[in-house]
């Protein structure tokens, strides 16, 4: 899991690569750390520093967040609600503060899928 979070996941060139297709590459991302939670669920192999640093890059950093929403919104949400999982069912470890962003970025998100103003 370290290496394949090093060379996909967490790899700019990686990520910038499937940006670069929008919509679907958000998608792209979405799933691989949905397949990094079932990583985590299944076999506990997933150090707290692989969601820590997944949350430092795509959530914590403002620009890339906005992004990847506008990009696709849909995605960005299961990003969000993946992190939150992942916290709940007790795989990852972070500050109260991270869960508060995630849980406004989630509602945020979701008002905007809805057009709720």
């Amino acid at each position: 899991m370290r290496l394949d979070a090093r060379t996909k996941l967490l790899n700019p060139k990686w990520y910038e690569g499937m940006l670069s297709h929008g919509y679907e590459g958000v998608r792209e991302l979405s799933k691989r750390l949905v397949n990094t939670m079932g990583w985590s669920a299944t076999a506990g192999a997933v150090d707290n520093w692989i969601y820590e640093d997944t949350n430092a890059t795509f959530i914590q950093d403002e620009a890339m967040r906005n992004r990847l929403m506008n990009l696709n919104p849909h995605s960005f949400r299961k990003v969000v609600s993946t992190l939150l999982e992942v916290n709940g069912r007790g795989y990852w470890e972070t500050s109260e503060s991270n869960l508060e962003l995630l849980r406004e970025l989630y509602q945020e998100v979701e008002d905007r899928i809805e057009g709720v103003e």
